[in-house]
């Protein structure tokens, strides 16, 4: 059973106490800059959304039926969730996440049984990994206490929700990481089915560029599994975007790549400018 942080109820509210004003991540923090531009965000979207259609509990994504109902959107409140966490205050954060976790015990009880912490961590490790291989596929390479402040962050939401089995610190998250990928994914009828509902919704010429991405940002034995591929033919594409944000002329590009229904949405992630 899959925890869905956000795939399975929609969109986050804006609660939280006004009284601490203090960030819950530090203004200044490598994760700001990753999670304050869409284009970073959609390289991680597209890595989860592999990653989902892998994972040995995908079947808890079905069992609203709302994933294979609209995938993109659900996909997209996951790191939307994340993202309203990243650039709240603290206390609002916290509040985020402590109906996060709420949600899921009353998701647990209507379906009689628990998810595993295994399959909260599994969520959790992606967002940390697919923000550092999204933001250095990109932008650059991030130092090592940079990738320890990505993980620090999002550790933080863990030990909030009650997930038991956080490793201690990065350099046991990198194992720790490596365990949950030989261990929780599987190429099921879930996968193809999954696939075929990112066809049916983003149109072949997109699906196309989402397989392309994820070549570009997923880890080896998720492309094995999935059977991607080994050369990214987008590999000229993405040097003509980052060519096109130089110009910041970038806005035409992706009007050409995002489907209509999102693009606004998309959009509005921009906080951090080119």
């Amino acid at each position: 059973m899959l925890p869905c942080f956000g795939i399975c109820f929609g969109q986050p509210n804006g609660t939280g106490n006004e009284l601490n004003m203090s960030s819950f991540v530090d203004k200044d923090s490598i994760v700001r800059e990753i999670w304050g531009k869409a284009d970073t965000i959609l390289f991680i979207f597209a890595g989860a959304a592999a990653e989902f259609a892998l994972n040995k509990a995908v079947d808890w994504l079905y069992f609203t039926g709302r994933l294979p109902a609209d995938p993109l959107g659900r996909l997209f409140s996951t790191v939307s969730y994340a993202r309203s966490i990243v650039f709240s205050e603290h206390q609002e954060a916290l509040n985020a996440i402590d109906k996060i976790a709420a949600i899921h015990q009353k998701v647990e009880e209507s379906r009689g049984a628990q998810i595993p912490d295994w399959a909260y961590r599994d969520v959790l490790f992606m967002l940390i990994d697919y923000s550092i291989r999204s933001f250095e596929v990109l932008e650059r390479k991030l130092k090592e206490e940079e990738k320890m402040e990505v993980y620090n962050v999002f550790t933080r939401v863990g030990q909030r929700m009650g997930i038991n089995g956080l490793p201690s610190n990065y350099q046991a998250w990198l194992q720790l990481r490596n365990d949950h990928l030989q261990q929780n994914l599987i190429k099921s009828n879930f996968t193809i089915d999954l696939y075929q509902q990112y066809r049916k919704h983003l149109g072949w010429l997109r699906f196309l560029l989402l397989k392309e991405v994820q070549v570009l940002v997923v880890p080896k034995h998720v492309n094995t599994l999935l059977g991607l591929g080994k050369v990214p033919m987008v590999l000229p594409v993405l040097g003509a975007y980052k060519l096109t944000r130089f110009f910041k002329i970038d806005g035409i590009f992706k009007n050409a790549l995002l489907p209509g229904a999102y693009k606004a949405q998309i959009h509005n992630l921009d906080v951090v400018k080119n």
